[in-house]
């Protein structure tokens, strides 16, 4: 509970307020009224600046643990990204802070590409905007241009080209959907796309947002994002964005999606294999007189089981047959680490 002024400290603070002539011996021995009774003579009085236009919401250890979730969401779509336009993309956190939603939005250009996002089963948008320097690449990279002497201009998106930003947002949308996954169950979906960011207000101008920037670079063209999230929004889950707690769960956690999302992948994955019947060598000469007819003698005896390798490593020892009139493979054992293969 914090100290309360009893009526003699009080009219000490109304005198000290009231009476500019007061002398500063004075004013220091008053500066008991400021601070707790217990506090030492010597010890510094500890003045912290407070803007009530920018109040600051989340705490330090919830904001870093926001850059490092958003660290993840970063990496994620980059790789999405450069396998789906076929070239590198690197993106990271650029820089994360608290503002108000109007200097946000006052900080923006016009017109630019603001996508609006829902994200139930947390109420309320967040909304996401790519910088018509990188946007405009992109797009030029879906029709196969060469961004080599692109001109930016300075127009809304069309029709068309909102279409193939849209495979832009749904691929971030999956990639921030799998990164908010470690928090909460969050599903995430672009609803709206706007041209001026001054159209959309998902809240009021003086609430407050934590905004986290981006870097985008593709070939030679870079451009910035920003992720605006409205603390209303997140506000029933950042309970679990303590640095702490977050990060213990994400350890505990990490390597088995991380295992099972691999081993996933992998089931499907083709691979290419191949039987070796027999291994030998001969001379170049040989080979260059070479003609249909000519056997090649090896030194493996034709009833030993022939090798299956797989992209070109030999795993498995089989034997060679039928199977509804095709050549197959029957699968005796492994390949050990005594056998002379």
């Amino acid at each position: 509970m914090p100290d309360l002024l009893d009526q003699n400290e009080v009219d000490a603070l109304l005198n000290a307020v009231g009476d500019h002539s007061m002398p500063a011996s004075d004013i220091e021995s008053s500066e008991h009224v400021f601070t707790h009774h217990d506090r030492r003579q010597d010890e510094p009085i500890e003045v912290r600046p407070y803007d009530f236009k920018r109040p600051e919401r989340v705490s330090k250890d919830q904001m870093r643990a926001m850059e490092t979730l958003h660290e993840s969401f970063s990496r994620n779509f980059a790789a999405s990204l450069s396998g789906f336009l076929r070239t590198i993309v690197e993106i990271k956190v650029a820089h994360i802070e608290q503002l108000t939603y109007a200097e946000f939005v006052q900080g923006l250009p016009n017109p630019t590409c603001f996508n609006l996002l829902s994200c139930p089963p947390l109420e309320g948008q967040m909304c996401l905007e790519i910088s018509p320097l990188i946007i405009y690449p992109i797009v030029d990279r879906l029709l196969g241009g060469s961004n080599a002497d692109l001109f930016i201009p300075q127009r809304p998106l069309t029709m068309i080209e909102q279409r193939l930003v849209s495979k832009i947002t749904d691929r971030a949308m999956t990639a921030l959907t799998e990164s908010w996954q470690q928090v909460a169950p969050v599903e995430f979906d672009c609803t709206d796309t706007e041209s001026n960011p001054q159209f959309a207000q998902i809240v009021p101008p003086n609430e407050v947002v934590v905004v986290i920037g981006f870097e985008l670079k593709m070939g030679g063209r870079a451009g910035t994002m920003s992720l605006c999230i409205p603390f209303n929004v997140i506000e029933p889950v950042m309970e679990k964005l303590v640095s702490q707690s977050w990060q213990a769960y994400r350890r505990s956690r990490h390597s088995q999606d991380l295992r099972h999302h691999l081993a996933d992948k992998l089931d499907r994955a083709s691979v290419l294999t191949s039987a070796v019947l027999a291994e030998t060598t001969i001379t170049v000469d040989d080979l260059q007189h070479m003609a249909r007819g000519d056997l090649i003698v090896t030194d493996k005896p034709a009833h030993e089981p022939a090798v299956l390798a797989v992209e070109g490593r030999k795993k498995f020892l089989a034997q060679l047959g039928q199977h509804k009139g095709k050549r197959a493979l029957h699968i005796l054992r492994t390949v050990e680490k005594h056998d002379r293969v």
